[in-house]
């Protein structure tokens, strides 16, 4: 009855837009099913309401792992990561070749419609005939959670398990590779909006200074400019009055990770010539194009700078702020930046295969 009132209140302080009958019938039909069954564990992974499965999903984490523990073997996927320019989509189609596989984008942009030369989206002769799932799925004038991307990814890795393939997961966005494995922490934590309209209020700068002294970590690794992972960073320090956590939980499945990693000075030169490359003038447009076209389709220029890298700063040349040697010069520091951020994430785990290149 403990365990009813507790899926129950989540239910219903997560603001779905449920009568309370039906938010008790859906929490009483979850627990009445025995603990460590497949029943409970398949009732998750086939819920069709998103916005439920996330609670049920999330609050109730452990039983997909106490399912799991039961079984004598985890379901087998490859991970591929490393920072930005590190050739990780070439390797994945490679290995996909090879494993019968089908990949996974765990890019944070990449599921973005319209969000193609800036965000370094695979194309479709580079894909070789290999499914990709997980690239544009949503408007980027909508927000697109790690709770959304956890749902379609674990959605995405039963259907490919199910054909008989092994699912490849391939990406720099390193949440999103957490809660593929170990469920999304900050669902855990409703939204409260007052205190993201008092957030709000401060400066990105103020928000950045406050996150690095309630979590050194988290600000390591966050994009500083970024104002709404600032702000939900901080709405999960001062709500829980911890740091944003790192996973403790064990993981749901036999994870192979590759990470693959140049010496900075070659990983610098590659992200320069990756991004002269794409400011050049060609067939399609380039980059700049880019951004003016999501622009025309009636992206805001606030949405644009949220997106972060090239979209913010090439937004800002359109607007006339940075002239053209300045947008490159601080878009080229950024993107080392985001790179340095990643391996921060990354070297935290120790059962990373780190390929050097």
């Amino acid at each position: 009855m403990r365990k009813v009132i507790l899926s129950f209140s989540f239910l219903l302080l997560s603001g779905l837009r449920l009568s309370p009958h039906k938010a008790r019938r859906l929490a009483q039909s979850f627990n009445a099913l025995p603990k460590n069954s497949e029943g409970r564990f398949l009732f998750l992974l086939n819920f069709r309401d998103r916005e439920v499965w996330q609670i049920l999903f999330f609050i109730e984490f452990q039983t997909v792992n106490q399912y799991y523990s039961s079984v004598k073997f985890l379901p087998k996927i490859l991970i591929i990561l490393g920072p930005t320019a590190s050739g990780k989509s070439d390797l994945a189609v490679k290995l996909a070749k090879e494993r019968n596989g089908e990949i996974i984008s765990a890019d944070s942009r990449q599921v973005y419609k319209g969000l193609n030369i800036g965000a370094g989206k695979i194309t479709k002769k580079e894909m070789m005939g290999i499914p990709h799932h997980l690239l544009d799925v949503v408007s980027p004038k909508k927000v697109f959670t790690v709770s959304d991307y956890s749902y379609l990814a674990h959605k995405a890795i039963k259907d490919i398990l199910s054909r008989g393939k092994l699912p490849i997961v391939c990406g720099g966005t390193g949440f999103y590779i957490d809660a593929i494995l170990y469920g999304d922490f900050f669902a855990s934590v409703p939204p409260n909006q007052p205190l993201r309209n008092k957030l709000s209020k401060l400066t990105t700068e103020e928000l950045a200074k406050e996150l690095s002294e309630l979590d050194p970590d988290r600000f390591a690794s966050v994009d500083t400019k970024n104002r709404i992972r600032l702000i939900r960073s901080l709405e999960i320090v001062l709500i829980t009055g911890k740091p944003v956590p790192r996973i403790k939980k064990k993981p749901i499945y036999d994870a192979e990770k590759i990470g693959l990693l140049w010496p900075m000075k070659e990983l610098d030169e590659r992200i320069e010539l990756r991004l002269d490359k794409r400011l050049a003038p060609r067939a399609d447009g380039g980059m700049i194009q880019e951004v003016s076209d999501l622009r025309k389709k009636g992206l805001s220029w606030k949405r644009l700078y949220e997106l972060g890298l090239e979209y913010r700063y090439i937004s800002l040349y359109l607007k006339g702020e940075l002239n053209y040697e300045e947008m490159r010069e601080k878009l080229l520091t950024a993107i080392k930046q985001y790179a340095r951020r990643q391996m921060t994430w990354f070297k935290r785990d120790k059962s990373i295969n780190w390929i050097p290149r």
